[in-house]
């Protein structure tokens, strides 16, 4: 027993870490900086967004106008990489073109080579499409965009010499599983790469998000350019770890925002749990060692304390008298499990949500246990990552 509550009292000793000392990483006011009505730079730069689509027909009409309607004040163009569409994406999107709105260039993909990730190929053959800029712009086919975002992203890029500018995409919360899964994968996501970590140039924490990458075309060309990361499943984290860790040490941000919104549906909770299997076991390398330390980890961080919680509070209840162990396995449970439900309510208001649905967390924790390990069995059984259907076998980072 003593044990057991020596482990809830350095759960709740790692929530008062996490809070106060991982990177301000519950936090959602990490927003795009600059002051609002700032003037922009005296010349703005050329800018050239890219659009990896495979299978995107339905999507498309909803979500490239918003893309195709930006206001920016310098040369602003699109190139839409259609990657071995089967239905119809380059009609779909060469549809939404207009005379006097932005130009649109829509390319037909060729297969990927060996080695490559699909959509990383879809993306190098968008650059080389892009031609001659100053930044290029790496954002999804189910990505909408209010105006001025691109505005904003170069100018937050310009003011302060930064070669890679990322928002996370504001993702579909509208079914009931995605109002559980949706939220905890931001949360997750920022508790692994903290955003004001990002944005420190001596922090080693380096990650973006692949809805919407402004990056600085010399500094990637200088790296090495996608080549570098060719094989990568998880192409936002590895683009930003070759800018800010390579030989460029480039500066690099990350941030939270409404303006940027994926329009993709994920209706029940078979395409959630795909979304996270997918990518899961190579964010620990493919280690068994790192599987099983971060099961442990995630059942000790979010799962003991209101076990302890609640198993505490019904053994005192029962043996009023009895030893105060239990007194200080329920406390100790208490306090870890308020921490843990406090740092997740900025995520949920961001995503306009209860807050009663915050002390639930430990049951998608849970749930995102099994998508993990999940994806280990996928990664063993030879399913590889996939990207619109398309398996990647040994595929790097």
């Amino acid at each position: 027993m003593v044990i057991l509550v020596a482990a809830c009292v350095v759960a709740a000793a790692a929530w008062v870490y996490l809070l106060a000392g991982h990177g301000g990483f519950w936090r959602t006011d990490v927003r795009l900086p600059g002051r609002p009505g700032a003037a922009g730079p005296a010349r703005w730069p050329s800018v050239v967004a890219v659009v990896p689509a495979r299978d995107e027909a339905a999507i498309l009409p909803e979500t490239l106008p918003t893309l195709l309607a930006q206001y920016y004040p310098g040369p602003f163009s699109v190139v839409l990489v259609d990657d071995a569409s089967t239905d119809g994406t380059a009609a779909a999107a060469a549809a939404e073109a207009g005379p006097a709105g932005v130009p649109l260039r829509v390319v037909s993909g060729s297969p990927p080579p060996a080695g490559w990730a699909g959509k990383v190929w879809a993306m190098a053959q968008g650059v080389a499409a892009a031609g001659e800029c100053d930044y290029l712009l790496f954002t999804d086919a189910d990505i909408a965009l209010e105006p001025g975002v691109v505005a904003g992203l170069v100018h937050a890029a310009t003011a302060d010499d930064r070669a890679l500018v990322s928002q996370m995409a504001l993702l579909r919360c509208e079914t009931g599983w995605e109002r559980w899964i949706v939220p905890a994968f931001v949360y997750f996501f920022a508790q692994l790469y903290p955003f004001r970590r990002v944005a420190r140039p001596r922090a080693r924490t380096a990650a973006a998000a692949g809805g919407c990458m402004l990056v600085r075309r010399e500094v990637l060309a200088a790296a090495g350019g996608l080549e570098r990361i060719a094989g990568a499943r998880i192409d936002d984290v590895a683009l930003a770890r070759l800018l800010k860790r390579g030989p460029a040490r480039a500066r690099c941000w990350l941030g939270f925002t409404t303006s940027v919104q994926s329009r993709r549906p994920y209706p029940g909770l078979g395409g959630l749990w795909d979304m996270v299997a997918r990518s899961a076991y190579t964010q620990l390398r493919y280690s068994p060692a790192l599987l099983a330390g971060t099961v442990a980890g995630l059942c000790w961080l979010y799962l003991l304390p209101p076990v302890a919680a609640l198993g505490g509070l019904a053994a005192a209840g029962h043996q009023p008298a009895g030893p105060a162990v239990w007194w200080w396995c329920a406390g100790a449970g208490l306090a870890g499990w308020a921490l843990m439900t406090f740092s997740y309510l900025p995520v949920l208001r961001l995503y306009r949500l209860s807050p009663l649905r915050a002390p639930c967390l430990p049951v998608v924790a849970l749930l995102y246990t099994a998508m993990t390990v999940d994806s280990a069995r996928r990664h063993r059984r030879g399913w590889g990552g996939e990207w619109k259907g398309r398996a990647v076998q040994g595929a790097s980072r």
